[in-house]
């Protein structure tokens, strides 16, 4: 097998697989798992935190990017209003708007896979000059917009899933016995 062919085909079905997990979260009743919501908020605020220090050098990317986290944060308003809440037997559950969190994912990977193919050529010639192979991400004030919008969204839709998951009660038969003693 050809050498130059196994990295982009790992790569490719790496892509993929995050692809379906990406969509997958985003359609259908989905539990409730505070610890990963809270882990993905602080690694989302990471990366903005790390993308806006990268920014601060030019104002208009710096505003791209807010206003990005602004159109963001009221995608996650709206998507959480029409979000269902349910406690069962099992869990506690959510299931998302299926439209806003898919043009929210759709928005990213269209955005990243445009490009991924329109920078490729001068990704791989800087990377064999030992330059930064992801400047021309950075250069791009629709791109840092997009992840703004990315990570506005879910950072404040995972926040409010898990400020209203606190007020679920779970059903009377579900509650552990107490004791007596």
């Amino acid at each position: 097998m050809d050498q130059n062919f196994i990295v982009p085909a790992l790569m490719t079905a790496l892509v993929l697989w995050a692809i379906y997990r990406r969509v997958r979260r985003n359609v259908g009743r989905q539990r409730i798992e505070p610890g990963r919501m809270k882990f993905r908020i602080g690694v989302l605020g990471i990366v903005a935190a790390l993308i806006a220090i990268g920014a601060l050098r030019d104002w208009y990317m710096l505003g791209a990017m807010l206003a990005g986290i602004a159109a963001g944060v009221l995608l996650g308003w709206i998507g959480l209003r029409e979000t269902k809440f349910e406690a069962s037997d099992q869990d506690r559950f959510y299931t998302p708007h299926l439209y806003i969190g898919l043009f929210v994912s759709g928005l990213l990977i269209a955005r990243v896979a445009y490009r991924f193919l329109a920078v490729y050529p001068s990704m791989h010639a800087a990377a064999q000059a030992d330059q930064n192979p992801f400047a021309a991400y950075q250069k791009s004030p629709l791109t840092l917009a997009i992840f703004g919008v990315v990570i506005g969204y879910y950072v404040f839709y995972y926040a409010g899933i898990l400020r209203v998951s606190r007020g679920l009660r779970m059903p009377s038969a579900a509650l552990p016995e107490q004791s007596l003693k």
